[in-house]
């Protein structure tokens, strides 16, 4: 007889840098990511055309991504379903970190779903397109697909039992784990130790926050809106 969800044991997880190393390659968008970021970088050598703003564009990339990260978790992520014009709109994602949510310890929950990765795909090439001038558009797929590398690793191994040794892992690990046990409406950021966070005043002291009742069942979702598309 099939246990009910709540009562089944939690996945064992990965406890030595290794074993979470090797668990993370058996995923398909860490791979996916890989390839794209390898794809366009062989790209981007072969073409060449080095100037000037293929330096300036990924440190702008860097700079604002803490930005973007925070508002896809805020606005994307935490989506809430509502109807629009008649028509409930839940997307992919939105239903997918709810379930990420309700357990965190499920490990293909925790990467992108490849649909929203598909989708994510397409956008940054319309970008990479749209620019200027070839090598800059490669210049901006190798930065967003390195990018996505680093995410996926970053947000896989926070949920991991791997214990982080460094001030920065210390960080994103206290600070991801507070968005998920504490209260979800605070610490949306993934791989920066809460820069948007500050700036943005999702970063409380955590001893002047309440726990959260809805923050393994985010909005409260009834299982019906699961359903809909």
């Amino acid at each position: 007889m099939t246990r009910p969800k709540s009562e089944r044991r939690p996945e064992r997880r990965s406890t030595t840098l290794g074993d979470a190393f090797r668990e993370f390659w058996r995923h398909p968008s860490p791979w996916l990511l890989a390839v794209a970021f390898l794809a366009s970088l062989a790209a981007r050598i072969a073409v060449g055309d080095w100037q000037w703003s293929d330096a300036v564009l990924p440190l702008a990339v860097l700079a604002v991504f803490p930005f973007v990260e925070w508002i896809i978790h805020v606005f994307a992520l935490h989506w809430r379903p509502r109807r629009i014009a008649g028509v409930m709109v839940d997307t992919v994602l939105a239903r997918k970190h709810r379930e990420h949510h309700a357990d965190p310890r499920i490990t293909k929950l925790i990467f992108i779903p490849l649909q929203s990765l598909f989708g994510a795909f397409g956008a940054a090439l319309l970008v990479a397109y749209l620019t200027p001038r070839t090598g800059l558009g490669l210049t901006f797929l190798v930065t967003v697909f390195g990018i996505g590398v680093v995410y996926e690793w970053s947000h896989y191994l926070v949920h991991t039992d791997y214990k982080p040794k460094t001030w920065f892992y210390k960080r994103l690990y206290r600070n991801h784990r507070w968005h998920h046990f504490k209260n979800e409406h605070y610490w949306f950021a993934v791989t920066t130790p809460g820069m948007a966070d500050r700036v943005l005043g999702t970063y409380p002291d955590p001893s002047t926050v309440p726990t959260s009742p809805t923050a393994k069942n985010l909005h409260a979702a009834k299982p019906a809106v699961r359903q809909t598309v």
